[in-house]
């Protein structure tokens, strides 16, 4: 992989007998701004394209690619949320970063909260846009069945049929994005390259088959986000057919310091497809943090 974003630096980590590719932007000196992207055909290039240039000016900007996912090579996808918090902070201690305000979007917000609970004291503040992690359920007890079937076909069934369906890249963007117009055309360029990459989603499928539960959801944290003490800015689009609004309602009625912002005629990609809003709002979060 060669393409970046504005303004991002790409390096390699040596880590778990493999290479994590990491972007990064930003004095080295300057308080860390962890970012994780989400799942399906997600990188770290996608997910936060727009916001190395606009954060590095006054943050260390740390982006990597999880495994199974863009330009990390030579690691086992670790599965669930849980397994993948520890291998950021993995990651963290990598770069020498004892604290971090950490932003994930969708798989990455599970991430990110499940780091917040397993090592709070990496954890300076969350911003957490349209998280999973916060759902009992996949739909109604019909559709999550059906979804925890699909999770358990064998690989040489089940990777087949992804390879298959990422070839309709138009039809899986339009899927999550309420308004395409409203996505840099670089970063739809690069959800195609991701989507055609051998073995892409990879890490997504493990990380499905890990937290499907043949009646709900293995990794839903609502009974525990009451835990988390770290300041939490939570960003969800009201238009989103991916991740329901209301588990961040509700996360945010339990935790002690959290507050939600909602993004009208928005979908999934809240960060990309309300940009100069998701920038506002991180930076009163982060001047906040600051006091």
């Amino acid at each position: 992989m060669t393409f970046l974003p504005p303004a991002a630096r790409a390096e390699y980590l040596d880590l778990d007998g493999g290479r994590v590719r990491v972007l990064h932007s930003g004095p080295a000196g300057a308080p860390p701004l962890l970012l994780v992207h989400g799942g399906s055909n997600d990188n770290a290039t996608i997910s936060w394209y727009r916001l190395f240039e606009e954060f590095g000016a006054d943050h260390r900007v740390i982006a990597p690619d999880l495994p199974g996912f863009g330009g990390t090579e030579g690691i086992d996808p670790p599965g669930g949320p849980v397994a993948q918090a520890d291998f950021l902070s993995r990651v963290l201690t990598g770069f020498g970063v004892e604290r971090a305000v950490v932003a994930g979007v969708s798989m990455g917000g599970d991430v990110a909260m499940n780091l917040a609970l397993r090592h709070p004291e990496l954890v300076r503040g969350l911003v957490l846009i349209a998280p999973g992690g916060l759902v009992e359920r996949v739909g109604n007890r019909f559709t999550h069945k059906a979804a925890w079937w699909s999770a358990r076909m064998p690989d040489g069934i089940l990777f087949p049929i992804v390879a298959l369906a990422n070839r309709f890249v138009g039809l899986a963007l339009r899927a999550v994005v309420h308004d395409v117009s409203t996505m840099p055309p670089e970063v739809v360029a690069e959800f195609r390259r991701e989507a055609l990459r051998p073995g892409a989603a990879r890490g997504y499928m493990r990380y499905n088959q890990a937290t499907l539960g043949p009646h709900g959801m293995r990794n839903n944290l609502l009974p525990v986000v009451d835990r988390i003490t770290a300041p939490t800015l939570f960003f969800h689009g009201e238009r989103d057919p991916m991740v329901p609004l209301e588990g961040s309602r509700r996360a945010v009625r339990s935790m002690p310091n959290a507050r939600l912002v909602t993004v009208a005629d928005c979908g999934h990609w809240a960060q990309l497809e309300a940009h100069e809003r998701f920038v506002e709002e991180v930076r009163s979060f982060l001047s906040d943090l600051r006091g």
